[in-house]
């Protein structure tokens, strides 16, 4: 196998075993086990286990910012770009296996720890955040707008993740709703 398929093997692993359960609790001996690797070579595609986090977190940020791109781009209208946002927020809270924020939850166990992991955590946000910027900006909207649905997006991500509930989206998307129209 070459290291590329090898790559993403250890990584499909790590990624169900880290959101599952979180990063603390997974050892490498037991994403090795997962991804049918053999120890030595797992660790020559991740050195240490810190590197292997912050992959998964850069490959999950790539696909997390493409499919709410691609949800989001099926709307022509500027404004229901916004709100679709909040739209497929409640459908990913809504999947099964949903944990909440895999950044958040990532931050919560590590930040104080790693700085690679405090980094890639704060590019995914200021990218989001950035991504909001750009359809906030689309939708002829003052830019200060942007900071305020990051945090409502950000706070239902952290309610759904603890109540179990994709509610908290569409309680959110409510809010930004009156937002835009306050504007």
């Amino acid at each position: 196998m070459d290291s590329a398929a090898a790559r993403e093997q250890a990584l499909d692993a790590a990624e169900r075993l880290f959101y599952g359960r979180g990063v603390q609790c997974v050892g490498m001996d037991e994403i090795r086990g997962a991804c049918g690797l053999s120890l030595k070579r797992l660790y020559q595609l991740f050195p240490a286990k810190e590197q292997l986090v912050e992959a998964y977190l850069e490959r999950r940020d790539e696909r997390w910012r493409g499919r709410l791109a691609a949800y989001v781009e099926r709307h022509d209208d500027p404004e229901e770009r916004i709100l679709a946002v909040f739209d497929r927020l409640h459908e990913w809270f809504g999947e099964d296996g949903f944990r909440g924020c895999a950044w958040i939850n990532s931050y919560g166990e590590l930040g104080a720890t790693s700085p690679r992991v405090a980094a890639q955590v704060r590019a995914h946000k200021r990218a989001f955040r950035a991504y909001l910027a750009g359809l906030v900006a689309d939708a002829g909207l003052p830019g200060t707008l942007a900071g305020q649905l990051f945090l409502l997006a950000e706070g239902a991500m952290v309610t759904a993740g603890i109540t179990g509930s994709a509610r908290p989206a569409r309680e959110a998307r409510e809010t930004a709703r009156l937002l835009l129209r306050a504007r």
